[in-house]
């Protein structure tokens, strides 16, 4: 008895319908170490960022949307809003630093991530000095 041969599988022409093509999600864990790797780097060359122990490290807590599939395009990967905390090096402005953190880790999550990008907050947890860190190794005169 012969075989009959297998038929080889047509290659999909066109578009193909957004349930068949499958979905690409980020986790929210995932976004957050983006930010908080981008907020260390922007970091490393502040002023008196030497007083800070390197064992403190920012942390950034992460809230995404999912954007609505719109008409048949392939929908954004959504927005990120996100809350980073950060300690300082002291004397420097603060403001500033702030800033840099802010817009660095905007456009890291925009670069990385593919999100939009509508908030960052940024805290300052502590502040470090010479002197402070003089204290936590014994008494200061």
């Amino acid at each position: 008895m012969p075989e009959e041969p297998v038929a080889a599988a047509e290659p999909v022409r066109g578009p193909v319908a957004a349930g068949e093509r499958g979905d690409t999600r980020i986790a929210d864990r995932v976004v957050a170490k983006i930010a908080a790797r981008a907020a260390k780097e922007a970091l490393e060359g502040a002023p008196a960022a030497q007083w800070v122990p390197a064992e403190r490290r920012p942390h950034a807590t992460v809230s995404l949307r999912r954007a609505p599939d719109q008409g048949g395009a392939l929908p954004p990967f959504g927005e990120a809003r996100i809350r980073i905390a950060v300690e300082l090096g002291y004397p420097c402005d603060i403001g500033a630093q702030c800033g840099v953190v802010r817009r660095d880790v905007m456009e890291r999550v925009r670069a990385l991530a593919g999100m939009d990008v509508p908030e960052v907050s940024v805290s300052v947890e502590r502040l470090h000095s010479e002197q402070s860190r003089a204290t936590e190794q014994g008494r200061v005169t």
